[in-house]
C-alpha cells in the first residue's frame, strides 16, 4: 500500500544489532558459544581443535562488536578465559583432574596461534569502535567552533 505521498517506503535495512551486551555479559556470550563450539566439534569433527581455534576468531569478533562501547576493554580480555572455557570438554585428557589439566595446558599451549589471533581480532575491532565514538565525539566541537 502507498504511502500518503503515493511514493512506496523503502523497506528497513537489515543490519547488525546494536551493542547491548555488558562487559559481563559479553564474556558470558563468548564463553557460552565457545562451549557450544566444543559441542560441535565434539560431535561433527572428532573433537577437532583446528576447526575449535577457526571458530573462536569469529566468536571473539561477535563479542567485541556487540559488547557495550563503555565495555570496550572488556572483549580482548573475555576472549581468551572464553577459548579456555571451551577447549577444556575437548582437550583430551585422561585419568582424573591431573589428566584433564595437562590436556587442557597442552591444548592451550599447541593451539596458542587460535588463541593469539581471536584476542588480536577482539582487541582491533574494541580499538577501531573506540576511535570512531572519540571521532564522533569531537566532530559536533569542530563545527561548533568553526562556526
Amino acid at each position: 500500500m502507498p504511502a500518503q505521498g503515493g511514493a512506496a517506503r523503502p523497506a528497513p535495512a537489515r543490519r547488525m544489532p546494536r551493542p547491548r551486551l555488558t562487559g559481563l555479559g559479553g564474556g558470558l556470550f563468548a564463553c557460552a558459544g565457545m562451549v557450544l563450539v566444543a559441542g560441535i566439534c565434539w560431535l561433527l569433527f572428532s573433537s577437532s581443535l583446528f576447526v575449535y581455534g577457526l571458530l573462536f576468531v569469529p566468536v571473539a569478533a561477535a563479542a567485541a562488536l556487540w559488547v557495550r562501547p563503555a565495555d570496550l576493554i572488556t572483549a580482548p580480555i573475555s576472549a581468551p578465559i572464553a577459548f579456555a572455557a571451551g577447549v577444556w570438554p575437548i582437550s583430551g585428557g585422561s585419568g582424573g583432574f591431573g589428566g584433564q589439566l595437562m590436556g587442557l595446558v597442552s591444548a592451550l599451549s599447541l593451539h596458542a596461534g587460535w588463541l593469539y589471533a581471536g584476542t588480536l581480532v577482539a582487541a582491533l575491532i574494541a580499538v577501531v569502535r573506540k576511535a570512531v565514538l572519540i571521532g564522533k565525539r569531537r566532530l559536533p566541537r569542530r563545527t561548533a567552533s568553526t562556526s
